[in-house]
Protein backbone atom coordinates (compact mmCIF):
# COMPACT_ATOMS: atom_id res chain seq x y z
CA UNK A 1 0.00 0.00 0.00
CA UNK A 2 1.25 3.35 -0.68
CA UNK A 3 2.34 5.52 2.40
CA UNK A 4 0.51 8.44 3.48
CA UNK A 5 2.32 11.69 3.04
CA UNK A 6 4.12 12.27 6.65
CA UNK A 7 2.66 15.47 7.94
CA UNK A 8 5.06 17.92 9.55
CA UNK A 9 6.10 18.28 13.44
CA UNK A 10 4.15 21.04 14.94
CA UNK A 11 6.53 23.77 15.90
CA UNK A 12 6.76 24.12 19.60
CA UNK A 13 4.89 26.09 21.85
CA UNK A 14 6.12 29.47 21.96
CA UNK A 15 8.70 29.18 19.15
CA UNK A 16 8.01 31.48 16.21
CA UNK A 17 6.08 30.31 13.29
CA UNK A 18 8.54 28.73 10.26
CA UNK A 19 9.71 31.38 8.09
CA UNK A 20 9.18 34.29 10.87
CA UNK A 21 11.98 35.80 12.54
CA UNK A 22 12.90 36.45 15.80
CA UNK A 23 12.60 40.53 15.27
CA UNK A 24 8.99 39.89 13.65
CA UNK A 25 8.01 37.29 16.49
CA UNK A 26 9.13 39.97 19.18
CA UNK A 27 7.48 43.07 17.34
CA UNK A 28 4.11 41.09 17.35
CA UNK A 29 4.27 40.20 21.04
CA UNK A 30 4.65 43.78 21.82
CA UNK A 31 1.81 44.73 19.43
CA UNK A 32 -0.44 42.32 20.55
CA UNK A 33 0.52 41.09 24.24
CA UNK A 34 -0.77 37.90 25.76
CA UNK A 35 -2.58 37.94 29.06
CA UNK A 36 0.14 36.70 31.07
CA UNK A 37 2.75 39.22 29.30
CA UNK A 38 0.41 42.12 30.45
CA UNK A 39 -0.02 40.78 34.21
CA UNK A 40 3.85 39.96 34.81
CA UNK A 41 4.45 44.09 33.00
CA UNK A 42 1.95 45.21 35.50
CA UNK A 43 3.71 43.56 38.48
CA UNK A 44 7.09 45.12 37.33
CA UNK A 45 5.86 48.15 36.64
CA UNK A 46 4.33 48.39 40.44
CA UNK A 47 7.66 46.97 41.92
CA UNK A 48 9.51 49.45 40.32
CA UNK A 49 7.28 52.51 41.05
CA UNK A 50 7.10 51.22 45.03
CA UNK A 51 11.07 50.99 45.05
CA UNK A 52 11.64 54.43 43.84
CA UNK A 53 9.39 55.50 46.37
CA UNK A 54 11.20 53.68 49.09
CA UNK A 55 14.63 55.38 48.17
CA UNK A 56 13.14 58.80 48.20
CA UNK A 57 11.64 58.49 51.41
CA UNK A 58 14.70 56.98 53.21
CA UNK A 59 16.58 60.38 50.99
CA UNK A 60 13.37 62.33 52.71
CA UNK A 61 13.61 61.08 56.38
CA UNK A 62 17.77 61.66 56.33
CA UNK A 63 17.06 65.12 56.39
CA UNK A 64 13.54 65.20 58.50
CA UNK A 65 15.60 64.12 61.08
CA UNK A 66 18.21 67.64 61.38
CA UNK A 67 17.96 69.84 63.46
CA UNK A 68 17.49 73.39 62.21
CA UNK A 69 20.82 74.68 62.97
CA UNK A 70 21.80 71.41 60.76
CA UNK A 71 19.89 71.96 58.41
CA UNK A 72 21.54 75.72 58.27
CA UNK A 73 25.31 74.84 58.62
CA UNK A 74 24.39 71.87 55.39
CA UNK A 75 23.19 74.40 53.20
CA UNK A 76 26.07 77.09 54.86
CA UNK A 77 28.04 74.43 53.65
CA UNK A 78 27.16 74.17 49.99
CA UNK A 79 26.65 78.07 49.74
CA UNK A 80 30.65 78.38 50.41
CA UNK A 81 31.55 75.70 47.98
CA UNK A 82 28.94 77.00 44.91
CA UNK A 83 30.81 80.81 45.85
CA UNK A 84 34.33 78.96 45.37
CA UNK A 85 33.62 77.60 42.45
CA UNK A 86 32.19 80.61 40.73
CA UNK A 87 34.89 82.37 42.25
CA UNK A 88 37.63 79.67 39.76
CA UNK A 89 35.37 79.47 37.20
CA UNK A 90 35.34 83.69 36.88
CA UNK A 91 38.94 83.41 37.24
CA UNK A 92 39.41 80.92 34.83
CA UNK A 93 37.00 82.72 32.20
CA UNK A 94 39.43 85.54 32.49
CA UNK A 95 42.47 83.66 31.75
CA UNK A 96 40.40 82.20 28.80
CA UNK A 97 39.85 85.38 27.54
CA UNK A 98 43.34 86.90 28.45
CA UNK A 99 45.06 84.23 26.10
CA UNK A 100 42.36 84.92 23.30
CA UNK A 101 43.05 88.66 23.06
CA UNK A 102 46.84 88.38 22.53
CA UNK A 103 48.08 90.85 24.89
CA UNK A 104 51.26 89.60 26.71
CA UNK A 105 49.56 85.94 26.24
CA UNK A 106 53.01 84.55 26.70
CA UNK A 107 53.19 85.51 29.93
CA UNK A 108 49.42 84.72 31.22
CA UNK A 109 50.05 81.75 30.04
CA UNK A 110 53.23 81.31 32.25
CA UNK A 111 51.26 82.79 35.36
CA UNK A 112 48.64 80.30 34.81
CA UNK A 113 50.92 77.14 34.74
CA UNK A 114 52.66 78.44 37.93
CA UNK A 115 49.26 79.00 39.67
CA UNK A 116 48.30 75.30 38.30
CA UNK A 117 51.57 73.79 39.26
CA UNK A 118 51.17 75.28 42.94
CA UNK A 119 47.41 73.78 43.34
CA UNK A 120 48.79 70.89 42.64
CA UNK A 121 51.82 70.72 44.62
CA UNK A 122 49.25 70.79 47.41
CA UNK A 123 47.31 68.60 46.68
CA UNK A 124 50.38 65.77 45.97
CA UNK A 125 51.63 67.13 49.31
CA UNK A 126 55.33 67.96 48.01
CA UNK A 127 55.05 71.30 50.07
CA UNK A 128 54.00 72.88 52.91
CA UNK A 129 50.98 74.98 53.64
CA UNK A 130 50.02 78.10 54.92
CA UNK A 131 46.07 79.19 55.65
CA UNK A 132 43.31 79.57 57.96
CA UNK A 133 41.90 76.74 59.20
CA UNK A 134 40.83 74.66 62.06
CA UNK A 135 42.90 72.40 64.50
CA UNK A 136 40.77 69.82 65.91
CA UNK A 137 42.57 68.21 68.98
CA UNK A 138 41.24 64.58 70.36
CA UNK A 139 41.96 62.72 73.22
CA UNK A 140 40.84 59.17 73.67
CA UNK A 141 42.12 57.59 76.62
CA UNK A 142 40.12 54.28 76.00
CA UNK A 143 41.77 54.11 72.39
CA UNK A 144 37.75 53.59 71.35
CA UNK A 145 38.45 55.84 68.08
CA UNK A 146 38.49 52.96 65.62
CA UNK A 147 39.32 53.54 61.58
CA UNK A 148 35.83 53.80 60.47
CA UNK A 149 35.53 57.28 62.94
CA UNK A 150 38.65 58.56 61.88
CA UNK A 151 37.92 57.82 57.81
CA UNK A 152 34.76 59.44 58.30
CA UNK A 153 36.23 62.66 60.01
CA UNK A 154 38.22 62.96 56.82
CA UNK A 155 35.86 62.80 54.72
CA UNK A 156 34.02 65.74 56.76
CA UNK A 157 36.69 67.91 56.53
CA UNK A 158 37.50 66.82 52.41
CA UNK A 159 33.65 67.62 51.89
CA UNK A 160 33.58 70.80 54.24
CA UNK A 161 36.52 72.01 51.61
CA UNK A 162 39.35 71.43 53.42
CA UNK A 163 42.12 71.74 51.01
CA UNK A 164 45.28 70.64 52.73
CA UNK A 165 44.78 67.58 56.19
CA UNK A 166 47.78 66.66 58.58
CA UNK A 167 47.22 64.30 61.50
CA UNK A 168 49.25 64.63 64.35
CA UNK A 169 51.67 67.21 62.72
CA UNK A 170 53.87 64.10 61.24
CA UNK A 171 51.21 63.06 58.52
CA UNK A 172 50.55 64.88 55.43
CA UNK A 173 47.25 63.37 53.75
CA UNK A 174 47.25 62.70 50.08
CA UNK A 175 45.15 60.73 47.80
CA UNK A 176 47.43 57.75 48.86
CA UNK A 177 46.91 58.40 52.55
CA UNK A 178 45.64 55.64 54.38
CA UNK A 179 44.09 54.95 58.08
CA UNK A 180 44.55 51.43 59.80
CA UNK A 181 44.74 50.07 63.64
CA UNK A 182 45.99 46.79 65.83
CA UNK A 183 45.72 46.04 68.80
CA UNK A 184 42.94 49.23 69.33
CA UNK A 185 46.24 51.23 67.87
CA UNK A 186 45.54 53.81 65.65
CA UNK A 187 47.65 54.81 62.53
CA UNK A 188 47.60 56.58 59.50
CA UNK A 189 50.09 55.75 56.73
CA UNK A 190 51.78 53.47 59.15
CA UNK A 191 52.61 56.38 61.76
CA UNK A 192 51.09 55.20 64.69
CA UNK A 193 49.03 57.72 67.13
CA UNK A 194 48.80 58.06 71.09
CA UNK A 195 46.01 58.66 72.96
CA UNK A 196 45.95 62.34 72.30
CA UNK A 197 46.30 63.84 68.89
CA UNK A 198 45.52 66.90 66.54
CA UNK A 199 44.10 66.97 62.89
CA UNK A 200 45.06 70.29 61.70
CA UNK A 201 42.33 71.24 57.87
CA UNK A 202 43.38 74.15 56.17
CA UNK A 203 40.05 75.90 54.26
CA UNK A 204 37.30 78.56 55.93
CA UNK A 205 37.63 78.35 59.44
CA UNK A 206 33.80 78.90 60.02
CA UNK A 207 32.61 76.20 57.55
CA UNK A 208 35.09 73.35 59.00
CA UNK A 209 34.07 73.95 62.52
CA UNK A 210 30.30 73.85 61.71
CA UNK A 211 31.52 70.59 59.77
CA UNK A 212 32.90 69.08 62.97
CA UNK A 213 29.83 70.20 65.32
CA UNK A 214 27.09 68.55 63.70
CA UNK A 215 24.66 66.14 64.66
CA UNK A 216 26.53 62.29 64.47
CA UNK A 217 29.62 64.35 63.20
CA UNK A 218 33.05 64.19 64.46
CA UNK A 219 32.45 66.07 67.97
CA UNK A 220 29.37 64.39 69.04
CA UNK A 221 30.86 60.79 68.07
CA UNK A 222 33.90 61.54 69.82
CA UNK A 223 32.37 62.57 73.18
CA UNK A 224 29.59 60.16 73.14
CA UNK A 225 29.04 56.95 74.55
CA UNK A 226 31.10 55.28 71.67
CA UNK A 227 34.08 57.00 72.54
CA UNK A 228 33.88 58.73 75.79
CA UNK A 229 36.50 61.38 74.80
CA UNK A 230 37.07 64.46 74.13
CA UNK A 231 37.18 66.78 71.06
CA UNK A 232 38.58 70.26 71.11
CA UNK A 233 37.86 72.32 68.07
CA UNK A 234 40.42 75.91 67.72
CA UNK A 235 39.93 78.00 64.84
CA UNK A 236 43.19 80.32 63.78
CA UNK A 237 43.38 82.42 60.60
CA UNK A 238 46.88 81.43 60.39
CA UNK A 239 48.02 78.12 60.53
CA UNK A 240 50.80 76.48 58.70
CA UNK A 241 51.59 72.69 57.67
CA UNK A 242 55.09 71.79 57.69
CA UNK A 243 55.03 68.08 56.87
CA UNK A 244 55.33 67.01 53.04
CA UNK A 245 55.10 63.31 50.78
CA UNK A 246 57.78 62.07 49.36
CA UNK A 247 57.05 62.06 45.32
CA UNK A 248 57.67 58.51 44.46
CA UNK A 249 60.48 58.28 41.71
CA UNK A 250 58.67 57.63 38.22
CA UNK A 251 59.98 54.62 36.35
CA UNK A 252 58.56 54.69 33.07
CA UNK A 253 56.77 58.38 32.23
CA UNK A 254 58.69 61.21 30.90
CA UNK A 255 57.92 64.25 29.99
CA UNK A 256 56.11 64.12 26.32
Amino acid sequence: MPESPRRPDPAPAGDPPRGESAWAHLRRDLLRPTRAQLTVGAVLLVCGFGLSMQLSGANDRRYSTLRQDELVAMLDDVTAESRRLEGEIATLEATRDTLRSGADADAVAREAAHRRLDSLELLAGTVPAAGPGITVTITDPQRKVTTEIMLNAIEELRDAGAEVIEVDGRVRLVAGSWVGGTGGVLSVDGVKLGTTFRITALGDPQTLGEATRFRGGLVATIEGERVGGTARVEQSASLRIDSVVEPLPLRYARPA
